[in-house]
């Protein structure tokens, strides 16, 4: 069983509902939950996030943050894991869960931080938290060594 089928098993299960945001994994990690056969038993929807005023205007994170430390940071994870779920509500109710990445995958570094600086904010009924990561490799690799951190980071949250 792949880690997003593993993943869309335990929700289910538990009948939680996932919103998934997300920056430097462009779509990635939603279409990789997606791909599982049931997934739209637990996946509400996502928000691609991109654009660093998009994380604020849609997703709630705080201007003041993102201000003095920028779109990759573990707050700006956390909040944009809290955020997804507001942003996702169906009739006024949140998902249970929200799933966010933000990085730099490359080939640059637009604010000096090394290529491969990797956030991921998981956001369930009991917490919120943020995990961080270094990842090496080209663009695609770090992108999608994300999507599989972040899976494993919820599955993770949700063992404990």
């Amino acid at each position: 069983m792949t880690g997003a089928a593993e993943l869309v098993a335990a929700l289910t299960a538990r009948g939680w509902s996932l919103g998934v945001a997300e920056s430097l994994t462009g779509g990635a990690l939603a279409a990789e939950i997606v791909s599982v056969p049931g997934a739209s038993a637990t996946l509400l929807g996502g928000v691609v996030a991109y654009a660093t005023p998009v994380k604020e205007s849609l997703l709630g994170v705080d201007a003041a943050l993102l201000d003095e430390h920028g779109p990759v940071h573990a707050m700006v994870a956390e909040q944009m894991a809290k955020g997804v779920r507001t942003a996702v509500a169906i009739a006024g109710r949140p998902a249970d869960v929200g799933l966010a990445t933000t990085g730099i995958a490359g080939p640059d570094s637009p604010d000096g931080q090394p290529v491969g600086t990797v956030h991921i904010g998981v956001a369930t009924p009991s917490g919120v938290r943020a995990h961080a990561f270094m990842f090496a490799g080209d663009r695609a690799s770090i992108r999608a060594q994300a999507v599989a951190a972040a899976i494993e980071a919820l599955l993770k949250a949700m063992r404990e």
